[in-house]
């Protein structure tokens, strides 16, 4: 992917839930809602402020984020669907998984 965001936007690859099953029931793809839930591919180089000073942003790429769910605009790149948002449309960023507390 040859992309990259100005300012404080991001890219995001939205994550694919794999349920397809709700109670023995079937979902079909055309029912489901799109997730609110991403991996930041790129990121800008930042919000320039008033007095010009550019202020980094504190998503990275790897990050995974959620979002709301009107966030963003969808584009295709080579075949696969990315968004783009601005950095404040980020509701959190997801911490790494279950961590084992030390006895």
């Amino acid at each position: 992917m040859n992309i990259r965001p100005l300012h404080d936007r991001i890219v995001v690859k939205r994550i694919e839930s794999t349920e397809n099953k709700v109670g023995g029931l079937y979902i079909p793809d055309s029912a489901k809602e799109k997730p609110q839930e991403g991996e930041v591919v790129a990121v800008g180089n930042g919000k320039r402020g008033d007095d010009g000073k550019v202020t980094p942003l504190d998503v990275k790429p790897g990050d995974r984020i959620l979002f709301g769910k009107y966030s963003g605009s969808d584009i295709k790149i080579d075949g696969v669907e990315y968004m783009i948002m601005r950095e404040d449309e980020v509701l959190g960023v997801l911490e790494g998984g279950s961590k084992k507390a030390k006895a």
